[in-house]
């Protein structure tokens, strides 16, 4: 993309609308679409290889662009939560809930629109710079810092625990009680019945007839996924995806199917299906390093597996330590996904650059 791009008056349009879309059926719904579509495009390839990009020019484009439509739609959440829009009944703070649809209020939309304006803006500032990263996982990255500092919200928030990454507070089902969403300047309560406020001392709140309880609380610490959180436990679902999208990789020869389908397995989470896994940010890096180090597929498939593996790992790994300090104390969605995908791209760039890897697949690589 050129900068000349940045102001592409069909293609703002496009990006606007797919913005507002996004917080219309919600953050989360509209990247499942995304999914759907990445698979559908790339079993077009597959099937004819002069078929037009469905992929590129849909799902990665100003329609279904993760940093269009769903950046759009997490914007959208945080400015509807802070109007009080929202009353899902979510154990986080409303501003959190990407799966919910926020339907056709006007102001909602236009909040949207914007970010998916904003979200193009990033994503083809990243690409006129042949960036040596995923272009639109920045966007979604960067875009949610935007929406925390637009709409108010703390870039980081404060932490109960021991430090950033500790989770015991959600282990213990510590609650804070808040008074006010927007300074969350309450106290935290734990399921025995016994507060702690900000400075660690103890309150009896036994006899308040059930603070705890109240739509005013909620947890002290806020994991993005309480299903998947741990450590050994993320370690070994990248472990597993990394395999599974880096042989889809190799035997395809396409570094996005596997991203495609554990995006669209998202489908189940968002009906409420318990601990489906979120995986899309292990597939697409392990798929990536995968042909970069087989250099586009021609080489061992033993090779392939292994640093397929291993990036999964990492980026797993990666996924959860971003979530742990920029999700789980925060008030709005700042995707752990977006942000694992850049550095497993990153990474990729880096050992190409490096001549580790002889390509570096997709990724770009400042013209090197």
């Amino acid at each position: 993309m050129a900068l000349a791009d940045l102001w592409t008056i069909e293609l703002l349009i496009a990006a606007f609308a797919g913005g507002a879309f996004g917080a219309a059926l919600g953050a989360l719904p509209a990247f499942i679409f995304t999914g759907f579509l990445v698979v559908a495009g790339e079993a077009a390839v597959l099937a004819n290889g002069e078929a037009a990009s469905i992929t590129g020019s849909v799902a990665f484009g100003a329609p279904f662009s993760p940093a269009i439509s769903f950046a759009g739609g997490a914007a959208a959440a945080a400015y509807a939560a802070k109007k009080g829009y929202m009353d899902s009944g979510f154990d986080y703070y409303e501003a959190k809930n990407i799966g919910f649809a926020l339907g056709t209020k006007p102001d909602v939309l236009a909040v949207g629109g914007v970010f998916g304006i904003v979200g193009y803006w990033l994503t083809v500032l990243s690409g006129a710079f042949a960036m040596p990263y995923d272009h639109i996982a920045m966007g979604v990255t960067l875009s949610a810092l935007i929406h925390r500092i637009a709409f108010g919200y703390d870039i980081v928030g404060k932490h109960r625990g021991k430090s950033l990454l500790d989770m015991s507070p959600f282990e213990r089902e510590e609650m804070r009680v808040i008074g006010d969403p927007a300074t969350d300047g309450g106290t935290a309560k734990t399921d025995g019945g016994e507060g702690v406020d900000d400075s660690g001392a103890s309150l009896d709140l036994q006899s308040d007839g059930g603070t705890a309880a109240a739509p005013s609380s909620r947890f002290a610490v806020e994991p993005w996924l309480p299903h998947q959180y741990k450590w050994g436990n993320v370690a070994m679902i990248g472990l597993v995806v990394g395999i599974l999208g880096a042989y889809i990789a190799m035997v395809t020869g396409s570094a996005f199917l596997a991203f495609g389908i554990s995006a669209a397995s998202l489908i189940f989470l968002n009906l409420g299906v318990e601990r489906i896994p979120v995986t899309h940010h292990i597939a697409l890096p392990a798929s990536t390093a995968a042909l970069a180090v087989t250099n586009g597929g021609e080489g061992s498939l033993l090779a392939a597996l292994v640093v397929g593996a291993a990036f999964g790992v990492a980026c797993g790994l990666f996924g959860e330590l971003f979530q742990r300090v920029f999700y789980s104390h925060g008030d709005t969605h700042w995707d752990p996904p977006a942000a694992a995908i850049v550095f497993g791209t990153f990474l990729v760039a880096v050992l190409y650059i490096a001549g580790v890897f002889p390509s570096a697949s997709w990724v770009a690589t400042l013209g090197l």
